[in-house]
């Protein structure tokens, strides 16, 4: 069943390559006490993901976060080589998380998740984002069409952001 607006995010772990090498971070630490924006994409790299998703987070980071939030993040069913090529192949190193859930384990366990076996890419994330505050969904954004971005980029988010 999918998350709901309302629900705490649930206990996981994101693989993250920095500098210093991998790294395990737990969700219920990198969420605690700040307000995130966390979108999902099928997969780094992919058409959708790569040219119409990804780069709306980017070129509005500031603008999101000049409305409250502290942290934008991408999370993705690759390893964390592949996010770490993609964050720097997009230029959203540094300005976005780029958060792997290489095993699909945090979109399962928030019901987000699809089974892409068919097409060769195993278990995916659905598209969506969403605005976390404190570990708790408050705004919650889920495409229903495959490969379009209509409700789940960044305009969505600016405006459920606000005003600051």
């Amino acid at each position: 069943m999918p998350i709901h607006v309302g629900d705490h995010l649930p206990k996981g772990v994101f693989k993250v390559k920095t500098e210093d090498g991998t790294q395990d971070l737990s969700a219920e630490d990198y969420f605690a006490g700040r307000t995130v924006v966390l979108f999902g994409v099928p997969g780094a790299f992919t058409p959708t993901c790569h040219r119409n998703h990804l780069p709306g987070f980017i070129e509005n980071a500031e603008t999101i976060k000049a409305r409250g939030a502290d942290a934008i993040a991408v999370v993705a069913v690759n390893d964390h080589h592949v996010m770490k090529a993609w964050a720097e192949a997009s230029g959203g190193a540094g300005t976005i998380d780029f958060l792997a859930d290489g095993s699909a384990k945090f979109v399962k366990a928030i019901g987000l998740d699809q089974d892409r076996t068919e097409e060769g890419m195993g278990t995916r994330a659905v598209r969506f984002s969403m605005i976390v505050k404190d570990g708790v969904v408050s705004e919650l954004n889920v495409e229903d069409v495959p490969g379009k971005v209509t409700n789940s980029g960044a305009a969505t988010i600016i405006e459920q952001l606000g005003e600051k």
